[in-house]
């Protein structure tokens, strides 16, 4: 159980505790990164304690978006520390030199000495003058949950929900808030730009290892085809009650015309452009039991001709007359060149339009930074690490030097299974952020989640609701689509009843 005290003057009683851990921060919302952070503390001594920065004022205003008392109630509420310590303001060398810690646990970025305030400098002296250890942390990186190997599903599910409300809570967010929110898409209208894929799930029966060599053998019983990609952002805003344009390049073979038939079918109007030079992007799964053991693509990743660049170009510019933002989904197949991505800036300044982008480069070379001053960025973890070519530094440092080099302004960072952190400037210029957890704790099929995620924020933002409200909405979407195996387009009915299930 943690203990909250207020005053330096009440923690005597702990200094019989000669190997506790001590860290520091303001923890103005807490997130997946802070947990990683705070268990590698944790795991030094066993014994871990948090000094917490106090309610600073910047003129009239607090510098915090949460008091102390709320940070310090939300940070004991994990049950990870021992003892919180509650600030007056930043005296965090005061209580090295007080309490001589065995180790101080700071942040990764505080290991270079520019960045470090005169307080964290103070505390650093005093703890090696004490012969006491200092440690730079951010705490082992993961891209998957274990919760399942200690929680049962129906535990973890409520958690999370419970996890959910709270976050919601925070931002003064409510039910009746988000199910208000889905009345007002039918009147946005969206432009979705981007490569088209053709995902193909191969039904499969394990037969056995191969005599002649150590391979799985497979006899394969059923397939299904589904729309993926820009393809499928734009089938889901259509399927949630806005209105699209997508805006693609396909080949010339069967899967155009599939990819046409599926368009047709959700009323998508289209701008797509037929290339013989390449094929339509197509990927096929094997699955066997619903679990996937190999993957094959068939595709072409060099870049469009200028002629066809310039004819999406110009579709482009006719959509947005009556548009109200542009989406850029990304997967570094070829479609989306510089010359389009400054092209799409251009036509979204002159319509006063939101400018979203997604990239996703798992298996291809791409960046994120190349998105410059766009409304929003949707990257997972690993993508902004690989863009940055930083993988030790705390996830807070890696998502604000993202916002700081590409200049947008608000960033969904995806955290796969532990969901992802909302962040956006105030006026200020200060950023504020709040973790929403992923409300699936068994996923079916996650290939989709982000483009789901990357549907909702876009109708959200560009219909003119917050940040945080449409945050809420991707988070409760995500869960949705995961539930499902292949790219299934979500209706607002669907979404309707999950909120009203998860605020249950």
């Amino acid at each position: 159980m943690t203990t909250l005290i207020n005053k330096l003057s009440e923690i005597e009683e702990i200094k019989d505790f000669k190997d506790f851990a001590l860290t520091y921060g303001h923890f103005n919302t807490i997130h997946p990164g802070h947990i990683r952070y705070l268990k590698y503390a944790k795991s030094l001594s066993g014994f871990l304690v948090i000094a917490i920065i106090g309610d600073i004022k910047v003129g009239n205003n607090r510098k915090f978006q949460f008091s102390q008392k709320e940070r310090s109630e939300a940070l004991a509420m994990l049950e990870i520390a021992d003892l919180i310590i509650n600030l007056d303001n930043q005296e965090i060398d005061t209580v090295v030199e007080k309490l001589k810690p065995k180790y101080l646990v700071l942040g990764k970025e505080k290991e270079s000495e520019h960045n470090v305030e005169a307080e964290i400098s103070k505390a650093i002296n005093f703890q090696k003058e004490s012969g006491g250890l200092v440690r730079f942390e951010a705490g082992e990186v993961n891209y998957a949950s274990t919760d399942l190997l200690s929680n049962s599903e129906m535990d973890l599910i409520e958690k999370r929900r419970v996890e959910f409300r709270a976050a919601c809570k925070r931002q003064n967010i409510g039910k009746d808030t988000l199910l208000a929110a889905l009345d007002k898409w039918q009147s946005t209208k969206l432009i979705v730009v981007g490569d088209i894929i053709v995902d193909q799930y191969a039904a499969c029966e394990a037969l056995g290892l191969s005599a002649e060599a150590p391979v799985v053998v497979v006899k394969e019983l059923e397939q299904k085809n589904f729309i993926g990609a820009a393809g499928i952002v734009a089938s889901h805003i259509r399927s949630l009650g806005a209105k699209c344009d997508l805006h693609s390049v396909v080949g010339n073979d069967d899967n155009k015309k599939f990819v046409s038939d599926i368009i047709n079918e959700y009323n998508i109007s289209n701008f797509l452009i037929e290339d013989p030079s390449r094929p339509t992007t197509f990927k096929k799964r094997y699955l066997v039991e619903n679990q996937k053991i190999f993957r094959v693509s068939r595709l072409e990743d060099n870049f469009i001709s200028k002629e066809i660049e310039q004819k999406i170009i110009e579709n482009i510019e006719f959509s947005a007359r009556d548009a109200d933002g542009i989406i850029i989904s990304d997967f570094v197949y070829g479609v989306i060149t510089e010359k389009l991505i400054n092209s799409i800036h251009r036509i979204a300044k002159k319509y006063n339009l939101k400018l979203i982008a997604d990239i996703q480069c798992s298996s291809q070379i791409g960046s994120i930074t190349k998105f410059k001053n766009f409304t929003l960025l949707c990257p997972n973890e690993r993508e902004a690490r690989i863009a940055l070519q930083d993988k030790s530094t705390s996830l807070e440092n890696i998502s604000q030097n993202l916002l700081r080099i590409t200049e947008a302004e608000k960033l969904i960072m995806k955290l796969g299974a532990a969901g992802f952190i909302a962040y956006e400037k105030n006026n200020l210029g200060e950023y504020l952020s709040q973790s929403f957890p992923a409300l699936s704790v068994n996923p079916l099929d996650v290939s989709g989640a982000g483009d789901s995620l990357l549907a909702v924020m876009s109708i959200g933002l560009a219909s003119g609701q917050s940040m945080m409200v449409s945050s809420a909405l991707a988070a409760c979407m995500a869960g949705l689509s995961v539930q499902i195996m292949g790219n299934t387009p979500i209706k607002s009915q669907s979404l309707r009843k999950n909120i009203i299930e998860i605020f249950n």
